[in-house]
């Protein structure tokens, strides 16, 4: 009996590993014509073109992995893109132009926009839509990485947009909330009187130190275009099916975001996972215990994170 036992499960190991697709990971170059971008294709291998998921990483020098050289390294989109290969979903995920191997397309954090890194976007749809490769096109952005995948889906020729955490709201009220809640009484006058500056198109030179960090100069272009865009109206304008995605321990963006989102568009569905965090792991409600999910790249993601956004890729109609 126990013999038997054994041959079973050593044939059924050998089924599930049979099973498991073949899957094509390479680099993959993308010439703007102002910059080459680097990103890196999984490509399960298939009877007919599978769906295609561009990745879309958050704000920041957030690289194609999901790590940031501020602190987090968790490789939480590395870790999507392969459960996505799993399950016979392709992906693309791409350095931002400024990031890490795409640093030489924009050097100077000046030169960012919002506007750019959504051509740039579009830039990706509509090569990955051209390959014989591939099947529907989804875009998926993490964080400030969803405002990008909504403004770029329409261009794109997207079938669908999955928003990972993203904001609802214009970002200049986040960032006025948080100055409150984290900037010394002392410098909060001068942090608004800033943000009040850039949100009507100007910069100031005039950024005391302990302001630097998130109002510096140098960032002060970026910040501009991107206190010009409303979440929440940007997804209200997609025409395509969409997934909001967010857990109810993300210290960075609330669940009020996602429901903010899901108003704009009521025909989103709308996937609020227990326990999951900004790192899309499970973690303690308190940000000061989620420490691990920020720099253990080895914690796993949360499970229902890919059940859902598996099962909504799954529904969509073949290109």
């Amino acid at each position: 009996m126990l013999r038997a036992l054994t041959l079973l499960l050593l044939f059924l190991s050998s089924f599930a590993q049979a099973a498991a697709p073949t899957v094509l990971q390479h680099p993959l170059d993308l010439d703007t014509g102002a910059g080459i971008l680097r990103g890196s294709l999984l490509l399960p291998r298939s009877e007919r073109p599978p769906p295609v998921v561009l990745i879309i990483a958050g704000s920041g020098p957030t690289d194609r992995d999901g790590n940031n050289p501020n602190g987090a390294h968790t490789d939480n989109l590395k870790r999507l893109a392969l459960l996505l290969a799993r399950n016979n979903i392709a992906s693309v995920r791409y350095d931002k132009r400024g990031v890490a191997a795409s640093l030489e397309a924009t050097p100077d954090e000046r030169n960012l926009s919002v506007e750019r890194y959504v051509a740039d976007a579009v830039a990706w749809g509509r090569a990955l839509n051209a390959d014989p490769r591939f099947g529907p096109l989804v875009l998926l952005g993490h964080s400030e990485g969803a405002l990008i995948a909504s403004l770029a889906a329409e261009p794109a020729g997207a079938s669908a947009v999955i928003a990972v955490a993203g904001s609802g709201r214009p970002v200049d009220e986040v960032l006025r909330e948080q100055i409150a809640e984290r900037v010394p009484g002392r410098y909060q006058a001068r942090a608004l009187t800033i943000i009040d500056q850039l949100k009507a198109g100007s910069t100031s030179n005039d950024v005391p130190l302990p302001l630097q960090d998130v109002l510096r100069p140098s960032v002060q272009p970026y910040l501009i275009s991107l206190f010009r865009q409303d979440p929440a109206a940007a997804f209200a304008r997609l025409s395509v099916p969409a997934l909001i995605v967010q857990g109810n321990h993300d210290a960075q963006v609330s669940v009020d975001n996602a429901l903010r989102l899901k108003a704009a568009k009521p025909d989103a569905e709308l996937a609020l996972i227990e326990g999951m965090n900004h790192m899309l792991r499970i973690a303690p409600a308190d940000m000061h215990q989620q420490q691990q999910s920020y720099i253990n790249p080895a914690l796993p993601l949360a499970s229902e994170l890919g059940e859902r956004i598996v099962e909504f890729i799954r529904r969509l109609p073949a290109a």
